[in-house]
């Protein structure tokens, strides 16, 4: 496996640019299901959740073309029902081929997800609506069936703010007979990107952004073209490693309105963060303040930010405490930032964190996505080298993350 050594101690100056938003990118590559013709996305990024998404897409007798950060899916003779567990095994968000398959042909079969390590992230919401809209489903040795002549519009309510929930249903709802209401909807801006895609296909979707989404089904949609938004989660790390190194960065391509709550706290910790024609320009203080934070589905702050933030903290001046409300498991980091001389204690789901003048650099492990990124930023700014093992977590939602960091001053390399 790949491993990732980091040399703190370079003051981070220069620009980034942002790619495109994975969590947009994966349910709009899987709407195209929905239509005949080619679909034509730009902006997407490569990464690895993004191949699986196009290899599953195959699969499932899709045409699937990249060229550069433009991906083509022509559905038109998708007929193949199932996503198979050698697939679905590597990615969560390989579930969101169940709306469309089931609102496209009627049925699908789709192997309970894998993904990151955690914590449960069950997917019994987007059971119950498909149910609610009139679908069979059956769990069967690892699968889930679910088989509908074609579903009807429902009301549904989501027990919580679910984001690939309401995007499965979504698109479900897209081609369903009748109007289906989505109350306690996620808000997140990906769901807003789905549904003005799924607009541009000829679906009608008014309310995304908001607790209550309407879907007016449709007969059939058509072919469509999008622009994957920028990664507000990459975006915010990138602010994130200017912060802690002191820096001066202009993240091109960040847009404040995705990252309202994040910015908010990093203000409160010091960082001057000034709204540019060209994104934010982040610069980073001689010393961090120390903020409290508790995660929160969007507008609050984004659980996918707690690790990156949770690195600031540890060489903020004073006591934080970070409160985790999403997943139960999302505390994997905090053993290897101790082992760089981080000063944290887990109290229940928060976390309490007492600064330290500096980290100093030694071998730790990458449990998910969002640590393999907290580790990265800790090295940044621990005195040594730190050496990063098993990297391939970052390669899921960082592209060319060690190059990007490198432009920016950074010494970090890549070990094949």
């Amino acid at each position: 496996m790949d491993k990732i050594e980091v040399t703190g101690g370079h003051c981070l100056k220069g620009e980034v640019a942002i790619s495109g938003a994975k969590n947009a990118a994966l349910p709009i590559l899987a709407s195209a299901l929905l239509t005949d013709g080619p679909c034509v996305m730009d902006n997407v990024p490569d990464l690895m959740d993004v191949r699986t998404t196009m290899d599953l897409l195959g699969h499932l007798g899709a045409k699937v073309s990249r060229d550069k950060t433009t991906v083509t899916v022509d559905a038109s003779g998708v007929n193949e029902p199932e996503a198979p567990y050698e697939l679905v095994r590597k990615m969560r968000a390989s579930v969101l081929v169940l709306g469309p398959l089931t609102a496209r042909l009627g049925r699908a079969r789709v192997s309970l997800p894998g993904g990151c390590a955690i914590g449960a992230r069950p997917i019994d919401l987007h059971l119950k609506g498909l149910e609610a809209m009139g679908a069979k489903v059956l769990l069967d040795k690892g699968y889930v069936n679910v088989i509908a002549q074609r579903l009807v519009g429902a009301e549904i309510y989501l027990d919580i703010p679910t984001v690939t929930g309401t995007e499965n249903l979504m698109m479900a709802a897209a081609l369903a007979k009748g109007t289906t209401v989505l109350r306690n909807a996620a808000r997140e801006p990906e769901i807003t990107a789905l549904a003005d895609t799924l607009n541009a296909m000829g679906a009608q979707v008014s309310g995304a952004g908001t607790p209550v989404i309407e879907i007016i089904g449709r007969e059939k949609l058509h072919a469509a073209n999008a622009t994957i938004i920028p990664d507000r989660i990459e975006a915010a790390t990138f602010m994130a490693a200017a912060a802690i190194t002191n820096g001066d960065v202009l993240v091109r391509g960040a847009k404040s309105a995705h990252m309202g709550a994040v910015i908010e706290k990093m203000v409160e910790a010091g960082v001057v963060v000034d709204e540019v024609p060209e994104g934010l320009r982040v610069r980073g203080p001689a010393t961090l303040q120390s903020v409290d934070v508790k995660t929160a589905p969007f507008p609050g702050f984004a659980t996918d930010m707690q690790a990156q933030f949770m690195v600031m903290m540890c060489l903020a001046s004073g006591r934080s405490t970070i409160t985790e409300t999403i997943f139960e498991n999302r505390f994997i980091h905090v053993s290897e930032l101790t082992r760089l001389g981080a000063d944290i204690s887990i109290v229940r789901n928060s976390a309490v964190i007492k600064g330290v003048a500096s980290l100093k650099a030694a071998p730790v492990m990458a449990s998910d996505l969002r640590a393999s990124a907290c580790l990265v930023l800790a090295g940044l700014v621990a005195q040594g080298s730190t050496l990063i093992n098993r990297v391939y977590h970052i390669d899921r939602g960082y592209e060319s993350i060690e190059k990007k960091l490198s432009g920016l001053g950074a010494q970090i390399r890549r070990i094949r």
